[in-house]
């Protein structure tokens, strides 16, 4: 009999490409039954799913007993959280916390979550207001913290962020704007597209990766590759601006403006993994991910 995968998220940018590549893996698609947790199953998106053969459920990550029947049965559950929706670091980490206890009660052979690094303990205290990834790291301490089997998967920032963030001026041209250093690091990653192959290597490697992170990325670019290779593409012109963190707080809206400021400053220094090489997490993979030009190309948002 099939071994049951419950996915979080499903027909989000991560959990929709989960889904996805499992489906399309000869070896995963035969060992797994899959069942999506949705906020609304009836919606389009889920339907899709339920026409691939996937059970799909609704579930409330505020509530334990939800989180406990969403999961019951589950040999593998995937988990991401949603910062956004409430934005409340408190909000997001008693999700987390009430799908790891789940799993712990309902036996779960493998939890993984998709975390991010603690960037107040990362940047040793210079940088306090990025609680979107410092409640997912608290949320992985405390899934190892429970002894459940574990793997983390850190996605990298999203290749979809750039048709809003690359300005189309009158001309044609574009202009990329950040508070960093053109030679800052990314670790560009498209999220919709490859989430979903760093979680089947946390799949297939389970047993070589309990408590480990694989860090979701194709490679580090700086401002400078990321509008060479933009203009290589596309053939149009594009500039980048380093902007004071005033200005760069002036574009957004109030609410989250400190928050991105310094999201950013941490990819310059300490860097958004801290430094450390993608290379291992690479050659987990049975695919190569996408690459910028790549995502470029098929980007309608360029054409």
């Amino acid at each position: 009999m099939a071994k049951l995968i419950t996915v979080f998220g499903a027909t989000g940018n991560q959990g929709g490409s989960v889904i996805q590549h499992i489906l399309a893996d000869p070896v995963l698609s035969k060992e797994f039954s899959i069942r999506g947790i949705t906020r609304d199953p009836s919606k389009p998106a889920s339907q899709a799913l339920i026409q691939r053969g996937v059970e799909m459920k609704s579930a409330d990550l505020s509530s334990k007993s939800s989180v406990v029947e969403a999961i019951k049965g589950s040999h593998t559950v995937f988990l991401v959280t949603n910062y956004w929706e409430s934005k409340d670091p408190e909000v997001e980490f008693s999700q987390g916390k009430n799908v790891a206890d789940a799993a712990k009660e309902c036996g779960v052979s493998h939890l993984i979550f998709s975390s991010l690094l603690n960037v107040t303990e990362t940047s040793g205290g210079r940088l306090t207001h990025v609680p979107h990834f410092d409640a997912k790291a608290k949320i992985e301490k405390y899934i190892v913290s429970t002894g459940i089997p574990c793997t983390f998967v850190l996605p990298g920032y999203f290749m979809s962020n750039y048709p809003q963030m690359l300005r189309k001026g009158e001309d044609g041209s574009y202009t990329l704007a950040y508070p960093v250093s053109p030679q800052a690091k990314f670790p560009l990653l498209d999220a919709a597209n490859d989430t979903g192959k760093f979680v089947k290597a946390a799949i297939k490697n389970a047993a070589t990766l309990n408590g480990k992170r694989i860090l979701a990325a194709t490679d580090y670019y700086t401002p400078e590759r990321i509008l060479a290779e933009f203009e290589e593409v596309t053939g149009k012109k594009a500039s980048y601006v380093q902007v004071t963190p005033e200005q760069y707080k002036s574009f957004l809206p109030a609410a989250m403006a400190e928050e991105m400021l310094e999201n950013h400053l941490f990819i310059e220094s300490p860097g958004y993994f801290n430094g450390a090489s993608l290379k291992e997490s690479l050659d987990l993979l049975d695919e190569k991910p996408t690459t910028w030009k790549e995502y470029v190309k098929k980007s309608s948002a360029f054409q």
